[in-house]
């Protein structure tokens, strides 16, 4: 397990940036890649101040980083994060069973 993975207080700033649907929705938006803010407002029909209190969540969580061009700032994930989370989660679910799954649900 990293560093990362090992810190609480990491693990609960990811889950808990994950934990409303817009949030997920920015997400899975920028799976595909960086986005400008103005596109991600259109998509979500989100109000300027609703979309920014979210993004300074998945910010604060380390989920994604911002750049300034112009005028318009442009998100993207940071990479590796999904990739951490899913191995906590890999993780936590081997000791659940032992780290012994017979079915290979750990994997």
């Amino acid at each position: 397990m990293t560093t990362t993975t090992r810190n609480p207080a990491q693990v609960a700033r990811w889950f808990h940036a994950l934990s409303d649907e817009t949030r997920v929705q920015i997400v899975e938006m920028l799976v595909g890649g960086e986005r400008c803010v103005c596109d991600l407002q259109e998509a979500l029909d989100a109000a300027q101040s609703r979309l920014s209190f979210h993004l300074k969540v998945l910010k604060d969580a380390g989920l994604i980083s911002g750049r300034r061009e112009g005028r318009w700032n442009h998100y993207s994930l940071n990479p590796g994060v999904l990739d951490a989370m899913g191995e906590y989660l890999a993780e936590a679910a081997s000791a659940q069973h032992g780290g012994e799954c017979q079915g290979g649900c750990c994997r």
